[in-house]
């Protein structure tokens, strides 16, 4: 059996002292490949540079809704710079969240439409953070030309929602948070989303699945999200781990061991 962690930060500080081992974890739990997802333009270097350490690692780049009040006039010149590495293949995560609104609304969908632009230049697909900006996020991704799609990360929407995106031709990706009791719309989702258009991940060191909530997440703890996720379809969890592997792959562009499609 082998998973593919499609989101986590290993590049954050959590991970300082001990990333070495939990990459490890990771590998000896079946999981195969782990993308790490840069959220600032220096967590970004830092993601590649672990990336680049690891056969398996892979890297995503962006700018987090967050933290897009810091955009300066170099910053997506240094990220298109960034991406030039063949571990880079995803643009993100990138897009909208009104629920901490760290950064105003109005910069927030200004410089999402500009991040957009970017991975469409340089022909990446996008991970999406979308928190309680469910209208204004599709809106945002409604019409473009060009783009190769990609990821509603730790999918938060309902079922119609769900439908939408995979119209749209994004994929979903599923978080431990599915395995929290009161995540019934999440299971529903689940449950009628295609396996095909899914995923899997951790968010680690964020949002650790039961029996480990509470805890600080990991790349190995992919196994409980991916049991549950085969637990409400009804199907085996290899079953789970080669549709949801093989469709990162998909999106991701990865081919064989190592790198991205060109």
């Amino acid at each position: 059996m082998k998973l593919f962690d499609s989101h986590c930060h290993l590049e954050m500080g959590e991970f300082e002292a001990d990333r070495e081992a939990v990459i490890q974890r990771a590998f000896a739990a079946g999981v195969t490949r782990i993308v790490t997802v840069g959220t600032t333009l220096e967590d970004g270097y830092r993601a590649v540079a672990v990336a680049e350490g690891h056969p398996g690692v892979y890297a995503s780049i962006g700018v987090h809704p967050h933290d897009v009040r810091g955009i300066e006039a170099g910053t997506y010149d240094a990220l298109k710079k960034l991406a030039a590495s063949p571990k880079v293949v995803a643009y993100g995560e990138i897009g909208l969240d009104f629920f901490r609104d760290r950064s105003p609304r109005e910069v927030q969908l200004a410089r999402f439409r500009e991040q957009l632009d970017v991975a469409a230049d340089l022909d990446l697909p996008v991970i999406i953070h979308d928190r309680e900006a469910h209208d204004e996020t599709l809106a945002a991704l409604s019409g473009r030309p060009g783009g190769r799609g990609g990821i509603f990360h730790c999918f938060s929407g309902d079922r119609e929602m769900a439908d939408r995106c995979i119209e749209m031709g994004f994929y979903l990706s599923i978080p431990g948070t599915v395995t929290f009791p009161k995540a019934d719309s999440l299971r529903e989702v689940v449950r009628s989303a295609p396996l095909s258009r899914l995923l899997v991940e951790t968010d680690a060191p964020y949002l650790a699945p039961v029996p480990h909530r509470g805890k600080r997440n990991e790349p190995a703890f992919i196994v409980r999200t991916a049991e549950k996720v085969a637990e409400i379809k009804g199907v085996p969890l290899a079953e789970v781990a080669a549709a949801t592997t093989r469709n990162a792959m998909d999106v991701f562009g990865i081919r064989g061991d190592e790198g991205k499609e060109t």
